[in-house]
């Protein structure tokens, strides 16, 4: 599966350990997505931009698509930087729906 196919799926209501990402199915999904890296339970990546109006932008594009998947990001906003970060409260842990997402802001045209 390549990143460009899991951008494509959607997310799912999950709730429970059952769908909890192991470490190695994390990984597997994590070598799909340049520039993400797992740090404990959260998939991470920092966004650099030239101003405060494109971080912006980022961060209300980023927005949009987290409501329409129903899946949330933490965001840290800096003048010309975003850090996000994913992680299923719901699981405890990574889920598939934090990849799909990482997946889908990845392949936006305005980073």
């Amino acid at each position: 599966m390549t990143m460009a196919q899991l951008s494509e799926e959607h997310c799912r209501p999950l709730r429970g350990a059952e769908h909890r990402l192991d470490t190695v199915q994390a990984q597997a999904l994590l070598e799909r997505l340049e520039g993400w890296k797992i740090d404990g339970e959260r998939l991470l990546r920092e966004f650099r931009f030239a101003d405060f109006k494109s971080t912006m932008l980022f961060v209300n594009t980023v927005a949009c698509l987290a409501e329409r998947e129903n899946h949330h990001p933490d965001l840290e906003v800096g003048y010309s930087r975003v850090q996000v970060a994913y992680c299923t409260h719901d699981v405890g842990g990574l889920s598939r729906n934090d990849f799909i997402c990482a997946a889908k802001i990845s392949a936006l045209s305005i980073i």
